[in-house]
């Protein structure tokens, strides 16, 4: 009797290649599911029977997710607009390679260029890769410019080949480091988890993204806090616990000593330097901070 053929994955996941890859890799482990690929494939394994996927650059990923290829896929807001992809936006995800933060597509020009507004650029030749939506933005601004689409390096063509450009940025420190002046911004973006509309009418593929989501955005919230717990004599809780941030109200516990209590908490990671030597100041002992993997709201 031949052996039974495995069932086919739930869900197609589309994952980004590229620059988001690494990180991508890491919020998905710090949500729970191991994925791991060749350096040479595009085919990932994944600790979970219900899911398959494929690396592609982000700026197809929409694409691939509204046709139905992908189930849904990890994508930058600004691919979805410039391929004007129909499909269901299930939540923001603000991460990046660099850091938790959105990304910024700009208008640039060199530092000495007389631009100084959008309206300065009647008339001249911007690149970029993000054509369709600089296109929009221009005509909203009702200027007249050619767009032409750039495959990359987009910052050296300036002023040789180009009077603008239109670029990705984080921080800026790549614009300023090639001598370029930000004139306005055109877009905000972050990366967003989409599906494919027929899955997220489908309820078992639309319950197990879900999960995804929730999973990816509980392991977000725990990159910038930890958690506290510390014992204090009982008599100090009401002024401590007036003063400690926390989610909620801190877990407090008995201890065998009836004088004493062990409290509990969630806070962001940047007042624990001012939280802990307050607690030692009201008599907390055995302080203890501890790294979180998920924090689901």
């Amino acid at each position: 009797m031949p052996a039974a053929k495995p069932s086919a994955p739930l869900l197609m996941l589309g994952l980004p290649k590229g620059s988001l890859e690494q990180a991508t890799l890491a919020l998905f482990a710090k949500a729970g599911w191991k994925i791991s690929q060749n350096s040479r494939s595009y085919k990932p394994t994944i600790d979970d029977p219900e899911l398959d996927g494929r690396f592609v650059r982000a700026q197809e990923i929409s694409r691939y997710v509204e046709h139905g290829f992908f189930d849904c896929g990890l994508t930058g807001r600004d691919w979805v607009m410039e391929n004007g992809s129909d499909v269901a936006v299930v939540c923001e995800l603000i991460y990046s390679r660099a850091s938790n933060a959105p990304s910024r597509w700009v208008l640039a020009v060199p530092e000495d260029s007389p631009i100084r507004s959008v309206k300065d650029l009647q008339g001249k030749r911007i690149a970029t890769e993000l054509v369709r939506v600089t296109r929009e933005f221009l005509t909203k601004k009702g200027v007249k410019a050619e767009v032409e689409f750039s495959w990359g390096a987009t910052e050296v063509k300036v002023p040789d080949l180009v009077d603008a450009i239109v670029d990705l940025t984080e921080t800026g420190s790549s614009l300023k480091a090639n001598k370029l002046r930000i004139v306005d911004t055109i877009l905000e973006t972050t990366t967003q988890l989409v599906a494919n509309k027929k899955s997220w009418a489908n309820p078992a593929k639309r319950a197990k993204i879900e999960t995804i989501a929730l999973l990816l955005q509980g392991a977000l919230n725990a990159e910038s806090k930890v958690g506290l717990k510390f014992n204090l004599p009982k008599a100090k809780v009401k002024e401590v616990v007036t003063t400690l941030p926390s989610l909620r109200n801190p877990t407090i516990s008995p201890l065998s000593d009836p004088a004493w209590v062990a409290l509990e908490t969630i806070i962001d990671e940047s007042v624990v330097r001012v939280i802990i030597p307050t607690l030692k100041s009201h008599g907390a002992e055995g302080v203890i901070e501890y790294p979180l993997n998920k924090v689901v709201y």
